[in-house]
């Protein structure tokens, strides 16, 4: 009976290693699956503009298909449409005020996503894609135009994350919903600065026909949507008539050179930063740099600028010889990146005066390197103030001051070593609030965009609901006509104010 289950023939002995190969070749394959580079993974990390969009275009585009309902309008319906939501989302109201302690200040914020046609998003994209590694087009003042649409790319970063599986996503600040009486905010999906770069054709007046036609938009006038409009010369032709909406911008400009008066405000529109030129200098550059940070301060840019930008002359001519100062012309090329890069890990403090607007992609250059910005533009309005002081990461004088001979630089050398070092600790934890990265992380620009736009939302309810009440004709809305764009000058009123 022993030998009956002790099978030692050579026939049994073959099967046995031909399942044994199978099982090891098996094995080995998805071992190697499994560590391919092809293959992402959630917990991977991407910070390039470029990397991420090839990612997303062949990997996770064909696999967008929602599960959910969409009720985005893609055919004109009656008038009732706007008067049926108004009703779904008074319901809905009404129970969380009675329900909801937290009421109305929801967190997280849900925001609908509109399923705009391909020609405003997929279509886009593969446009740049196809094209950015052949275009050498360049701006009227030099700059790369594909360099300007990485460093705006704010409208991919937000709605890649938004339209990310829940499974993929880690921010806790915003939800996507799918029903559009469950939304406290409306996201419009569109690629403003390929489109002003790319296109001959502009698509803006088409896309505000698409958006104005949708029952949330006349609900609201708009008030609850948010369009990416990041570039200051996109979408021009139709800004009067999206000016309810909430913008997200570089900056505000209240010189009125980029914006008309009352188009732009810090209380209905948010700015956000400049995608970074630079690569971020992590933990481990950080704790190497300091001996090579020998310049005290460097600045590698365009010194012929418009408007508040003309203050960049002034400050070249000032500084140009002076010890331990570097000032040099340079572009945002490739080439150009390498040198800024180089040079704001090798120095102590960054120069970062107003171009042809009050803001700059340079200081979040700065910040991300590690160089202590110099804030030398008077009209600047900064990214998430409502939660970051910038004062822990930013030496920010004004402009009279700065182009005085010899005080920037003995300003700068007046600062003791410990106010450095703080300055340097305080980058440090800062700097990944300007980090855009896919998945988008906590903390990051992203998740800082939707926690600044939660605080918007009682006052859109309120302006709302009393836009649809009001007497036509009546005394018009309190208006703050009294807001003063943020200026280091010095006023001389302050003596009488304080």
């Amino acid at each position: 009976m022993v030998g009956k289950h002790q099978n030692h023939s050579p026939r049994f002995r073959s099967k046995s290693l031909i399942l044994t190969l199978s099982l090891f070749s098996f094995s080995l394959l998805v071992i190697l699956y499994t560590f391919s580079p092809s293959v992402s993974y959630p917990n991977q990390t991407e910070t390039s503009f470029v990397a991420s969009l090839e990612q997303f275009l062949i990997h996770k585009a064909p696999k967008l298909t929602s599960p959910f309902r969409d009720d985005t309008v893609r055919v004109e319906r009656d008038d009732d449409d706007p008067r049926r939501l108004e009703s779904m989302v008074s319901e809905r109201e009404n129970r969380l005020l009675n329900e909801d302690p937290g009421y109305p200040t929801e967190f997280p914020v849900k925001v609908y996503v509109y399923g705009m046609p391909k020609k405003f998003t997929f279509d886009l994209l593969w446009l740049f894609h196809n094209t950015y590694k052949e275009t050498s087009n360049a701006t009227s003042n030099g700059s790369p135009v594909h360099r300007l649409i990485e460093q705006h790319s704010i409208d991919y970063w937000l709605w890649a994350d938004l339209i990310s599986h829940e499974s993929e996503r880690r921010l806790k600040s915003v939800v996507r919903v799918h029903q559009q009486q469950d939304a406290d905010f409306f996201y419009v999906p569109f690629f403003t600065t390929i489109s002003f770069f790319l296109l001959e054709k502009q698509q803006c007046k088409s896309l505000y026909r698409w958006v104005t036609d949708q029952p949330a938009w006349k609900r609201s006038e708009g008030r609850d949507h948010i369009f990416p409009i990041h570039h200051p010369w996109s979408f021009k032709t139709v800004r009067k008539s999206v000016k309810n909406a909430i913008w997200l911008l570089p900056d505000l400009d209240s010189t009125g050179n980029w914006y008309k008066p009352g188009q732009v405000s810090l209380e209905k529109d948010l700015v956000l930063p400049y995608v970074p030129n630079v690569d971020r200098c992590d933990a481990k550059c950080l704790s190497e740099s300091p001996p090579m940070r020998t310049t005290l301060l460097f600045f590698r840019g365009r010194l012929k600028r418009n408007a508040g930008g003309k203050i960049r002359a002034k400050l070249g001519a000032e500084l140009s010889g002076v010890k331990d100062v570097i000032i040099t012309e340079g572009t945002a090329g490739e080439g150009g990146k390498l040198a800024a890069q180089d040079g704001m890990r090798r120095s102590l403090f960054c120069l970062c005066p107003a171009g042809d607007t009050p803001s700059s992609a340079r200081l979040f250059d700065a910040i991300v390197s590690g160089c202590i910005p110099v804030i030398v533009s008077d009209e600047l309005e900064l990214p998430f103030e409502g939660i970051l002081d910038y004062n822990k990461v930013a030496v920010i004088v004004s402009s009279s001051d700065a182009i005085q001979p010899g005080w920037l630089v003995n300003h700068l050398r007046s600062l003791i070593p410990s106010q450095v070092k703080e300055f340097q600790n305080s980058l440090a934890q800062y700097s990944r609030h300007f980090i855009y990265s896919s998945p988008a992380q906590p903390l990051g620009p992203e998740d800082l965009t939707w926690r600044m736009i939660a605080g918007k939302l009682v006052n859109i309810k309120l302006h709302t609901r009393r836009s649809q009440r009001v007497v036509k004709g009546s005394r018009s809305i309190c208006r703050c006509d009294c807001w003063r764009p943020n200026s280091t000058a010095s006023n001389p009123l302050s003596p009488l104010l304080s």
